[in-house]
């Protein structure tokens, strides 16, 4: 899910975001508990609001701030919901578009009755439905590109709830998992490309019991938590309904060539999660045993940016036999407003959230793992951190591939104009961030290390330029600028 900010700008910061998480729990007596579980463990695709919606069967009762999901649902805010449906949402968003009546999930009463929908992805052609349905009189209450499925389905002959979604879901175009909760029924949809993640799971219940809790999740680690079993994943395509009757799928359109988020592995998803039918941690590891082969590096350690180069870094000490260790120390307790020394202190706000072992650095060859670079801004000043604690040589080793363009499919990457490897060359780029060599992971070989083509195929193009929808165009288009076509 993505959002304009009045202007249709969107702001970016330093790192790619996934735009949000989604759970949905079908019939349980603790439904809003297991949502606020779930979200919990999904708190690291989204860090800006969160909101769950329940039903008791009879009428829908929404709960959403700005902030953290455990300090949002608090025991007392999880009583007022008690229910035994659930859908739930975690949402990051821009700097620019940080507020409460963006945060999901969107709960409207209807000529279709009431319903309340969580969408993780972008839609490209939001835009133009948006301008075409406000020409025509309807009324917006957010900036999110989410509501105009909300509208469309409110809008469509389809005369039941599950027929009125499908059509509206063929009228959208881009990047979506989700999930939506009437009184008496969960939905679950993915977009025919199969762009993000959305997997199904089931808690099994008491003896005679069939069915059991139905639920819906972008990662497998949320399913951990809450006791859940992984059945599948929610194909491309499909829109499954889980209701009185139980469950019910079908194919709302034609499921297109598949262009799985590759940067899923890469980053975005947690090491414990079970994503597009495969564990991202086997993923990961083979990203770094795979940069290993195709960069190697004479050196005397092998250094993760904490957290998110950990698991590459572990396959690339592994296959090169350099000894892996922490050398930098993650503070995970840095909050988003702090107070900074009159004195400048430079590299402030890195080093608020990383510190060298200088112990394990002094007079040592470094190999320095992540899993991207994006400006370049932040890889300089670790790198120069790196320096300052004594390390002889610096040689930096990056688990994907170059980036070189936006995502615009659920994913906040900067224009082209400020993705340092659109702009400058390997040696540029080395260069710039001062490290004694660097070395990306080849497209070939970030491909083979996911599996493309065993069980999915991926989305590569924020490393190749080449969009797998319309609506796109490759030339140097602000991200926003999807949402005004």
């Amino acid at each position: 899910m993505v959002s304009l900010r009045a202007d249709g700008k969107m702001l970016t910061s330093d790192k790619f975001h996934d735009e949000c998480g989604v759970v949905a729990i079908y019939a349980n007596p603790e439904a809003e508990k297991l949502a606020y579980l779930g979200l919990h463990a999904l708190q690291h695709r989204g860090q800006e609001s969160a909101g769950i919606v329940t039903s008791n069967g009879m009428t829908l009762n929404q709960h959403k701030a700005m902030g953290l999901v455990a300090d949002i649902f608090t025991t007392a805010e999880l009583a007022k919901l008690r229910g035994t449906l659930a859908i739930g949402h975690t949402r990051y968003s821009t700097a620019g578009d940080s507020a409460l009546l963006n945060a999901q999930p969107i709960l409207v009463q209807s000529n279709k009755g009431m319903m309340a929908l969580a969408h993780n992805g972008n839609l490209v052609n939001a835009g133009e439905i948006r301008s075409r349905m406000e020409s025509q009189g309807s009324i917006f209450q957010t900036s999110s590109d989410t509501e105009v499925i909300v509208h469309l389905i409110a809008q469509s002959k389809e005369h039941t709830l599950p027929e009125a979604m499908a059509d509206a879901l063929r009228r959208v175009e881009g990047a979506f998992s989700l999930v939506m909760i009437s009184p008496d029924r969960i939905f679950a949809a993915r977009d025919p490309r199969g762009f993000r993640p959305l997997a199904m799971g089931r808690i099994p219940t008491a003896p005679g019991d069939r069915q059991g809790t139905i639920v819906f999740a972008s990662e497998t680690c949320a399913f951990d938590l809450i006791g859940a079993v992984y059945e599948r994943e929610v194909k491309p395509g499909e829109l499954i309904v889980v209701g009185p009757e139980g469950i019910t799928s079908r194919f709302y359109a034609t499921p297109l060539a598949q262009s799985s988020c590759i940067f899923e592995h890469v980053y975005f998803s947690r090491p414990d999660s079970r994503v597009f039918g495969r564990p991202v941690q086997e993923s990961r590891e083979e990203l770094g045993r795979q940069l290993a082969r195709e960069a190697p590096v004479e050196a005397d350690v092998v250094v993760p940016v904490p957290d998110s180069g950990v698991t590459a870094a572990v396959g690339y000490a592994a296959e090169s036999g350099i000894p892996f260790r922490f050398g930098l120390i993650r503070n995970h307790y840095v909050g988003r407003t702090f107070i900074e020394p009159s004195q400048s202190v430079r590299d402030f706000g890195v080093k608020l959230k990383l510190n060298p072992v200088r112990s394990l650095l002094e007079g040592k060859r470094v190999v320095l793992i992540d899993d991207s670079i994006v400006r370049g801004t932040t890889s300089r000043k670790i790198v120069r951190m790196i320096r300052n604690a004594g390390a002889k040589e610096v040689h930096m080793r990056i688990s994907c591939p170059p980036t070189i363009s936006p995502c615009f499919y659920g994913v906040d990457t900067p224009s082209k104009k400020q993705l340092i490897a659109a702009n400058k060359t390997i040696e540029e780029i080395r260069e710039y961030v001062g490290a004694d060599s660097i070395a990306y992971l080849s497209l070939e070989g970030m491909k083979q290390a996911c599996g493309d083509g065993e069980k999915t195929t991926y989305c590569t193009a924020c490393y190749t330029g080449k969009y797998p929808t319309r609506w796109v165009d490759v030339e140097d288009i602000q991200p926003a600028a999807v949402g005004k076509q």
